[in-house]
């Protein structure tokens, strides 16, 4: 009898956990991480700089734990086809086109052989000339064959809160133009200033003919399948300690922030889109 107890306990047990695996894998997503600046200055407060050490150990640890990094465009196809990409997949992204991407995280990338996307402002390219990135320093970075570049508007506006039509255009559109004159290559790729859009903005990506398009954490209404709304995990400061930096590379860290927001009833980006 108490064997028999055992048994059903131990199967119910059993179907809980497959339940509670399927359901989890289910809300895999392809993590699309979010670097901005990587410099050796320990004095910068902000969030957004990650010091070439700590960047060296992350790169490190994606090697050592047999990560596949991958374009920002394979990551897309990945997610437009709705394809579960091979275990550990991941895609570097940087924003706003700082002149450290050059001097410090490339040649970290170069040794590691990692792929990665940068996104230029393109009024902030060479301004000011010691912190962004010159036109000068970005094609000597395509010539690297590792690294491609989107764009990052014109100016940085909050897209989310332009209503004049033209401005959204010029801003998706010139942008892209102005860089591929520059680089002689199509930019396939839109980064939205501070993650912040709306259906304006989104669909004058599409009409500009971009193959897909960034955001930040726009909200759990948003699908994830999206590739016009790509949805990426910013890494900060916190992600020095790799305990943190594994839990947000590990591909369930947007359900695991969605379903906090929801819980302490957090607004999102995604109301903006609505």
């Amino acid at each position: 009898m108490f064997r028999r107890k055992r048994l059903i306990v131990a199967a119910l047990l059993a179907v809980i956990i497959f339940s509670f695996l399927s359901f989890v894998r289910h809300k895999y997503v392809l993590p699309v991480i979010m670097y901005h600046s990587i410099n050796p200055d320990t004095q910068n407060n902000s969030l957004l700089v990650v010091t070439p050490e700590n960047f060296r150990r992350q790169m490190r640890f994606l090697k050592e734990h047999d990560y596949h990094v991958v374009s920002l465009e394979e990551a897309a196809d990945f997610i437009r086809n709705k394809k579960r990409p091979p275990p550990r997949t991941i895609a570097i992204t940087f924003d706003d086109g700082y002149k450290d991407n050059y001097t410090y995280a490339l040649p970290i990338l170069k040794e590691y052989n990692f792929t990665a996307t940068i996104f230029i402002v393109v009024n902030e390219v060479g301004v000011p000339p010691d912190k962004k990135l010159s036109w000068d320093e970005i094609q000597a970075i395509q010539k690297s064959g590792l690294i491609t570049f989107g764009s990052h508007t014109i100016d940085h506006p909050n897209l989310a809160e332009v209503t004049s039509s033209e401005t959204i255009k010029n801003e998706i559109q010139g942008s892209k133009k102005i860089i591929e004159e520059k680089l002689g290559k199509k930019v396939g790729a839109f980064s939205y200033p501070s993650g912040r859009f709306s259906k304006a903005a989104r669909q004058a990506v599409i009409d500009a003919g971009y193959k897909l398009a960034v955001a930040t954490n726009p909200g759990k209404r948003i699908p994830d399948d999206d590739i016009f709304v790509i949805k990426r995990i910013r890494i900060s400061k916190n992600c020095d300690n790799l305990f943190i930096f594994w839990v947000e590379t590990s591909g369930y860290y947007n359900f695991m922030r969605e379903s906090k927001g929801q819980k302490n009833g957090r607004g999102s980006q995604e109301d903006t889109y609505l």
